[in-house]
């Protein structure tokens, strides 16, 4: 009961306050704990209905005022939301999913910097999307994040970025009609701890409209089952694949089955290809190809592959490489259909110009345990310290008219049927065991202190 003038003006100034805040609470949703909560846009789980509109009203708002945007779990269906400077969707992890109703990305942003997603399930439900296409697609836009995300049954790609920078760390895809994740003219991408799965183009593909610089590091993924779905000589069926992409890392990776390579550098200069495991692929394991100036590729284990290592194309201007401390075991006698039907296999390394193959161990090789040269096409090419064990031929050198000079020194050679060290034409042999006593010497090779046993 009010008995005097002050209780009075308190008790107006109290009544205010309250509608006050209940206007506010009406005209902007409160915060939830990590952001604004979706659900107090109209945003609705668990519902056939189209929830586009009220989504994209609450990204909006959101974003406008510079605060995350919280989905709490459901299913929310959805046709393309589109992504501005500073969006920010958080989800809760294996819960929280957007379904697309088709006709597009999910998720799309152009110029949108500082974009984040975290958390969210992304299923495209098999809806078809148009060429160069993902169901998340950033253009230009810098320091992206997109984490501890699902992406799954993509109609093209999973994730497209062009001339974007930022990060993808600790996302899963799976079932994906193309290639999980494409990056095109990127500008120091890292793709970092995600699990790819299923895919029918490539795991990973980092490419550029020109040959260029682009720094990418892909670093410590798990990439699995990846098929050839469009065909091809090797454009397809690729864990990770580097195109015209200068400096690139390519480090700790796990991949398995793959019906090409899996790390294939293509006209990438200054590639590093290092700490990888690989196992079950079906062609190259390991490239470096065409025009590159630069390539070191090592540490790795490769178990099972038609080729452990391949730096070639010096006709195409490829040159300059390290091949180190790699173990290169249980290769198989056959590339895939769809390859030159005159591609070798079975063979461990194989280098043509300005490179070093030291320190690396090779066993079980159908054809050749290390190769030096194709046709004329052999220069400065050192091969050191080397264990081959268990090859047709151990080490094979061009020694036909042009090619250039061989190194063949301290390596220890076991089980090569056909010779230790033996001279080609291209890819047959033509000559006995050139480590053997009064063999033919050819002042290209310089042999030396080579174990034969």
């Amino acid at each position: 009961m009010i008995t005097d003038r002050r209780q009075l003006l308190n008790a107006s100034a109290l009544g205010a306050a309250g509608v006050l805040v209940a206007s506010r609470a009406e005209a902007a949703p409160l915060p939830s704990a990590l952001g604004r909560d979706a659900t107090q846009y109209g945003v609705r789980s668990n519902t056939q209905d189209d929830q586009t509109r009220a989504l994209q009203r609450a990204i909006d708002d959101a974003t406008r005022l510079q605060a995350p945007l919280v989905l709490p779990p459901g299913n929310y269906r959805t046709s393309t939301l589109k992504l501005a400077r500073g969006t920010q969707l958080v989800g809760i992890r294996g819960a929280t999913t957007l379904t697309s109703l088709g006709g597009g990305p999910l998720l799309a942003g152009d110029g949108a910097d500082y974009v984040s997603l975290s958390g969210l399930t992304l299923d495209g439900n098999y809806a078809a999307l148009p060429p160069r296409t993902g169901l998340v697609q950033i253009a230009q836009s810098n320091e992206i994040r997109i984490d501890d995300c699902t992406v799954l049954k993509s109609g093209n790609a999973g994730i497209w970025l062009e001339r974007c920078a930022g990060a993808l760390r600790g996302n899963a895809f799976s079932d994906i009609a193309t290639t999980a994740i494409v990056s095109f003219d990127g500008n120091g991408l890292l793709v970092a701890q995600n699990t790819i799965g299923n895919t029918r183009s490539n795991g990973i593909e980092i490419l550029r409209s020109a040959i260029g610089d682009d720094g990418t590091q892909v670093i410590d993924n798990r990439i699995e089952d990846i098929k050839a779905g469009p065909g091809g000589s090797g454009q397809y069926g690729n864990a990770i694949n580097a195109f015209r992409a200068g400096n690139v890392i390519v480090s700790g990776n796990r991949i398995r089955n793959c019906d090409y390579s899996a790390v294939r550098g293509n006209s990438a200069s200054n590639i590093h290809i290092t700490g990888n495991s690989v196992s079950q692929v079906r062609e190259v394991a390991l490239y470096s190809e065409f025009a590159f100036e630069g390539a070191v590729i090592a540490n790795n284990t490769v178990d099972g592959a038609a080729f452990g290592v391949s730096v070639c194309n010096f006709n195409e201007g490829g040159r300059i490489a390290v091949v180190q401390g790699n173990v290169i075991r249980n290769l198989i006698p056959k590339r895939p259909i769809g390859t030159a039907p005159d591609d070798d296999a079975g063979v461990g390394i194989y280098v043509e110009a300005d490179a070093t193959v030291s320190g690396n161990v090779v066993e079980n090789a159908p054809a050749f345990g290390i190769i030096a040269g194709w046709g004329r096409y052999l220069r400065d090419v050192a091969i050191s310290g080397n264990v081959v064990r268990n090859a047709f031929v151990g080490i094979g050198v061009s020694v036909m008219p042009g090619a250039g000079t061989a190194l063949v020194s301290n390596n220890m050679i076991s089980g090569a049927a056909r010779g230790a060290v033996v001279g080609l034409d291209h890819a047959r042999p033509t000559t006995p065991d050139l480590t053997a006593k009064g063999a033919q010497n050819f002042a290209q090779i310089a042999l030396s202190g080579n174990t034969v046993r």
